[in-house]
């Protein structure tokens, strides 16, 4: 796979992938060609690689653009975010669902079918209501976000039923720690807690002290990313959807963890004031039991502890 395509190469993921792709390719093997598509990419790394090309994935014009380079991989992580999709719908669908069908329909005109890893979301789930959710348990999306996320995971399996692509799509849980506070990202506060409490700010968290959240860094998760790209299809489901294993931790356990590695009293530092959405559809998560994902290779971050030290090891 030495000709390799990223959507929202831009964005937090996006930025953590490319720099993973650049120095390490895809498990011992080098990518030769690495294009790059987001909104803008004044920001990404600079490297005779990469082939840059600015746009909406959501332009039909764009998407042509992309698949001129005859990806053999493509990761998919552009989207519109959870809090900004609710709020504009239209463009959510337009990005998070239209986009992303657009693609697999186009990507059939290529000369050979790609590997499409999709970044789909825990937001599938929606308030689940239980104490425990498996990997069989029927996901009931709760913001549009999440039902766009579900549709592309049906629409990437049949996709790969007919041989246009050869895809999977990953459930992300929250992933941490993004240095911007992007309005439009409902689960910010989870990597906000992170950058205050390192620079012994104070932070006020718009969920409960009891709050319970899917916590990885970008750095477990990148490894996963790249691993579903390398490894034989052969063993996956039918219906090619996976969730990420995932630390399942209090917020309590995050800000102890913070003040161990950190060294800094993390929690005199953390107020909380829960706000209604936020607390309900991002901090009431019960515990994930992830057994065929973990069969297949997939991994977490271990413990507290280490989420935190990958989160600061990473650049």
């Amino acid at each position: 796979m030495s000709r390799v395509l990223v959507t929202g190469a831009a964005g937090f993921v996006g930025q953590a992938l490319v720099g993973r792709l650049l120095d390490d390719g895809i498990q011992g093997r080098p990518v030769h060609q690495l294009v790059l598509s987001d909104l803008s990419l004044a920001g990404v790394r600079r490297d005779p690689r990469l082939v840059l090309e600015e746009g909406s994935v959501a332009d039909r014009a764009v998407q042509q653009r992309l698949l001129r380079h005859q990806p053999q991989a493509i990761f998919h992580l552009a989207s519109v975010p959870g809090g900004a999709a609710e709020r504009d719908p239209v463009l959510g669908r337009g990005v998070n669902l239209e986009a992303t069908l657009n693609l697999l329909e186009t990507c059939q005109e290529l000369e050979q079918a790609p590997r499409f890893i999709y970044a789909s979301s825990i937001a599938v789930y929606g308030d689940t209501g239980t104490s425990s959710v498996s990997e069989d348990m029927t996901p009931s999306p709760a913001i549009t976000y999440g039902a766009h996320k579900l549709a592309c995971e049906t629409l990437l399996a049949d996709a790969s039923r007919r041989g246009w692509v050869d895809g999977c799509s990953l459930r992300l849980p929250g992933i941490v720690a993004r240095r911007d506070e992007n309005p439009g990202l409902a689960s910010a506060f989870m990597s906000q807690l992170f950058w205050k409490i390192a620079e012994r700010k104070a932070i006020t968290l718009p969920i409960s002290s009891e709050g319970r959240c899917w916590w990885m860094s970008v750095k477990t998760c990148v490894k996963n990313l790249v691993h579903m790209a390398a490894m034989d299809s052969g063993p996956w489901s039918a219906r090619r959807s996976y969730q990420m294993p995932v630390l399942h931790l209090g917020i309590d356990e995050v800000v102890q963890a913070l003040a161990r590695c950190l060294g800094v009293d993390a929690a005199a530092l953390v107020r909380y004031e829960p706000h209604p959405f936020t607390d309900k559809n991002f901090a009431r998560y019960p515990q994930l039991s992830t057994p065929r994902a973990i069969a297949i290779g997939l991994r977490n971050d271990g413990c507290a502890d280490e989420l935190v030290r990958n989160v600061f090891d990473h650049p």
